[in-house]
This record gives C-alpha cells, structure tokens and sequence, in this order.
C-alpha cells in the first residue's frame, strides 16, 4: 500500500497547524513526502450504526504502511493524526484542542542511543572485564535530555529485590543504606506475583510497584547512578523480544522542566541468564536471592567486587506531537464531560534485524503497523463518535485520542497535567486499546476489575444479550496500569477499560485463549501486527455498542458514578468533587 494519495482540502487544513512541524529540522529519506502528502482518504459509506463493516475501513486505513507505523513526531506518524482530526471534522465533532484547533500540542523530545558509542562494562571480582551486548544480554538508555553523552565511573552494584518502597503494605526493598553512585539490580512485577499470595500486596494482581516505570523513578529518588530490571518472560508478560523491539532505536519523552536531571543516568533490562552470571562470579546465586525477595524483611545484598561503568551517547531532537481532540457539545449542561480515549501512536519505523547463521534479514518489513495496538482503539474511538454525533445529549462528549502511549502513556499523562477542561468536570471516561479481532465472546473482560460503579452499568448494558462481565484473565501482567486511563484514573477520574473476554461464542474459552496467546507470541511490538481483510470484527462491534451505551446514558444524565468505597482513587475524587 505504499502509496501517496492527495489529500482533501479540509484535511490539508487541519494539518497546517504548527504542531504538525518539528521544532527542528530533522534529516528524512529522500522519498518521505512532508506529513500533508501521507494523509489517506477518509472513509466513505460509513453509518451511526456501530458496524464491523465501518470499524474495518478505519483500522485498515491506520495500520497503513503510509503511516510508516504512526510514530509520534515523525511526518507519517503526525499524518496519522491529522487523519483522525478530519475524520471527526467528517463526523460532525467540534474541535477541543489549543486555540479553537482540533489538536494539543505535546512537546516531546526523540532520544537515540548511538551503539557504536556506547556501553556498560561490568569489572567482575577477579578483575576482568565483562562487556555487556547490546540488545542480546542488555538494552539501556538515558532519560537525561540534557547532554549529548555520559560517562559514569565504576560503581557499586547491589540487589534490591524487587525495587519497591510501599509503605501501605510495610515494605521497603531498599533498606536505610545510600544508593548515591551505585547501580541497582531489580527484579519486575511484584511480591504479590511471585507468592500468590493474596495477603501479600494484591496477590497475583500486579500493583502500581510492579511497573517498569515505578522501578525507575524509585532508583532515582533513591540517588542511583544506573538501574537495572532482570527480565523474566512469565511476570513481565512478554518476551525479551518485546524489550528489543520497544525499548531500541528512538525512544520519545515529555519535554522535562529540567531537562531529566532527575533520572538516573542509565536505565535498562538486563537477561536472566546474565543476571545468573553475575551473581555466581559474586558469589551469589542470583534464584535464591529471588526467593528471598519474596519475603517481607528482605535486605538489599551488595554484589561484592562486582562494578558497572558506562558510556551513553545519544541524539536528542526536539519536536512536537499532539493529542487530538475532538468534542459533541451537550445540549444541557456543556461544562460537564463524558470522555473517551485511545491511542493513536505505534512504534513506527525500525531497522531491520540480523540474526542466525546466515545472517538473515528478521525483520524485513521494518513498519510496525500497530493493527490491533491500537488501530483497533483510535477506530472504536471513531465508530462511537460517529454513532453518538446524531444523538441530542445534556452533557458534552470529547473523544480524545492521544500520542506518546507505547513511550510510557505520556500523551495521556500530558492531557492529566494540562486538560483542556477542568478534570473535575469530567464525569467518567472509558479507554479503548488493542482488541482482538477473535470474533464475538459471551462477556467483557474488564481490566482492574472490582475498581468503579462503571462496572456496574457495563454489567447491566450486557445483561439483556446474556453476556456478562469477567476479569481480566491475567492481572499479574498489570494491564491496568499499562493504558492511558490510568493517567485520569490516579487523579481520581472514574475510568473503565474493557473489550472482548475469552470465553468466544465460537470455540469458547480455548479459542479465546489460543487468539490472545498467538497474538502476544507472534505480533505484540511486531511488524506482524498488521490488518488482514480475513478478521472477525464482529466481537468488537458488539463490544463498541455495549461501551457507546454506557457513555451515552451517562452523559444524557445528572449522574456522577465513583469509586467503589475503598479504591485507591476514591480519596482523590472526592477531593476534587468537593471543590467542584
């Protein structure tokens, strides 16, 4: 499909905007036409009616190659959004970004780690020195922006178990010593996961502790020069292949006030079977340390003689993406919002992998298309847009589609931090991302399930067609805090983030687990995470009617739906409600 398509008037309009130029100029193939130029055509013979036919048109059309795998701040990837503004335009929306335009501007920064230039280096206790390789036994990266490279000395490595501080549940991994100068080794998810346990954090349900991103930010309050979390295919819920893949070539952020000093100066994921390495030349061994980490009271073990030095440089380019919002004015009470999100964003264009004997080209197709992660979402946004524009309700929707997720939900987390309307005006919200294409299912699945009264109107929205409301199958992988509903959620914003359970009409159980383990196995961060005409979209037209229905009779009502009493956001809510 790699062609080029002239563009409606209308859409070229919308693309015009200044966020749809980088703030500096970056070097672009030869035969990368500018952003305008990439912009396909908008859907044709579409209906109010939530029609697999309709959901079909957009997802295709997002997971185009022209869109180059919508990379944020790229000219295909911004293309991608502007699509998105003159398809609600189409529609019949109301443009609710920056100064009357349909878009939030995001300023984000591209940061690429130069291999030929970089490294960490392990001295190992007798002396030698151990070179880590990248992306076969490690991937690193710098979230400083403010320098082009950094070195860091020799420094002291120790093992933190799982790299949480959680008070809540009497817990700190990290103990009384001081971290300043020294890396830190973590395992991931959390100790709830390990045991089983349900009286252990939340059990096998992953918490906010378990999370990559959490690890992070705590080794740089805790003043570590670099932090390392050992990967483990079963509690990260995804292979080492997923870590290549995300977290190589450019990585995106939010421009930092200050300028990411605040980091450490080198985060990353290192293999199990280097891990084990390490800690049996320290005398350690690396499965009874883990086992020990489960237990409250661990202590922090120092590698000794064990020490990590490293070099990054990298390239920084600032730029600009945006969050596309569109808005159905309400009828009644306008200033109140019932809000509907997804992700616009994929991983882009990466270069092609050489692996085994013969050196062979893995992946020759370089495009990470994001069909179902999250074409799949940024269509159901349309569909439900498209189904509810007719209707005359008394509250105001927006449809917010935002960039920067697959970087850590940073469009959303950007949208939390500077909402184009007050975030006690929001209602509730519902988030859509990535559905399977698996055909209809007897229930919804709802990911941090027992968390709102949302729950409750979904449950009662699918009871007449006999279907029902599960919980999500895997809580252990933390789904719940890997989507931009938590970025609302945690300031106290009610949000459901549901689609399609396993149990499917056709095939059951088995076949919904069979769909959802290929999916992970053979196309999650891929480039083979592509649309195929042969998809059953059916399910997630069933899905999108049953979601439609939940934000439509909220926002045709005086309701305000919360917390169940006792969720972690409940506090929050009734603090901005109370100053509403």
């Amino acid at each position: 499909m790699k062609k080029q398509i002239a563009i409606l008037a209308l859409a070229a309009a919308l693309c015009a905007v200044p966020a749809c130029k980088p703030k500096k100029q970056v070097e672009a193939e030869p035969s990368l036409a500018p952003a305008e130029a990439l912009l396909l055509p908008l859907p044709e013979g579409t209906t109010p009616a939530i029609r697999k036919e309709d959901i079909a048109q957009r997802v295709k059309t997002l997971a185009d190659d022209a869109f180059e795998g919508r990379g944020p701040g790229t000219p295909a990837g911004e293309a991608s959004a502007a699509w998105i503004a003159a398809e609600m335009a189409r529609i019949g929306l109301k443009p609710g970004g920056d100064n009357g335009t349909w878009f939030q501007t995001v300023g984000m920064v591209n940061q690429t780690v130069d291999v030929t230039k970089s490294n960490l280096t392990l001295t190992l206790p007798n002396k030698t020195e151990r070179l880590l390789t990248y992306k076969d036994e490690v991937v690193y990266w710098t979230k400083r922006q403010n320098a082009s490279a950094f070195n860091f000395d020799p420094t002291d490595v120790v093992f933190v178990g799982y790299g949480a501080i959680a008070p809540e549940y009497q817990w700190n991994d990290y103990g009384d010593l001081d971290y300043t100068g020294k890396t830190v080794i973590m395992l991931v998810n959390d100790p709830g996961y390990a045991t089983g346990d349900p009286a252990l954090f939340t059990g096998r349900k992953m918490t906010y502790y378990g999370r990559w991103t959490y690890k992070f930010e705590e080794a740089a309050r805790k003043g570590a020069t670099a932090a390392l979390l050992v990967h483990e295919t079963e509690p990260a819920s995804y292979g080492w292949d997923v870590v290549s893949n995300s977290w190589t070539g450019e990585q995106s952020d939010l421009v930092r006030k200050d300028g990411g000093a605040g980091r450490v100066m080198a985060e990353g994921w290192l293999q199990r079977k280097v891990a084990d390495e390490i800690f049996a030349a320290a005398g350690l061994n690396f499965e009874t340390l883990k086992q020990a980490a489960r237990v409250r009271g661990f202590k922090p073990v120092p590698l000794k003689d064990v020490r990590l030095k490293g070099a990054i440089t990298q390239t920084v380019t600032p730029l600009e993406s945006r969050n596309v919002v569109g808005i159905l004015p309400g009828e009644k009470t306008p200033e109140e919002y019932f809000l509907f999100t997804a992700h616009w964003d994929h991983l882009g264009k990466k270069a092609p992998e050489k692996t085994g004997a013969e050196g062979q080209d893995f992946y020759a197709d370089q495009i990470f298309n994001g069909a179902v992660d999250n074409a799949t979402g940024s269509a159901g946004l349309l569909e439900i847009a498209e189904a509810m524009a007719p209707e005359k309700l008394d509250r105001s929707v927006m449809f917010l589609a935002v960039t920067l997720e697959e970087s850590g939900l940073l469009g959303s987390e950007f949208f939390a931090e500077n909402p184009t309307v007050p975030l006690k005006r929001i209602v509730a919200g519902i988030n859509m991302d990535g559905s399977l294409p698996a055909g209809r299912s007897k229930e919804m699945r709802v990911i941090g399930f027992g968390a709102s009264e949302l729950e409750d109107r979904l449950k009662a929205v699918l009871a007449p067609a006999g279907r029902t409301i599960a919980p999500d199958p895997k809580p252990e992988a933390g789904s719940f805090y890997r989507s931009d509903h938590i970025s609302l959620a945690k300031r106290g914003v009610p949000m459901l983030y549901a689609d399609g359970g396993e149990d499917l009409v056709e095939g059951g159980v088995a076949a919904g687990k069979a769909a959802a383990e290929t999916y992970t196995a053979q196309r999650y961060h891929k480039p083979m995470d592509e649309y195929a005409d042969a998809w059953d979209l059916s399910g997630q037209a069933e899905d999108l009617t049953a979601l439609f229905t939940v934000g439509r009779d909220i926002a045709d009502s005086a309701d305000w739906p919360t917390w169940y009493a006792g969720n972690e956001f409940e506090a929050t809510r009734k603090a901005s409600l109370a100053a509403k």
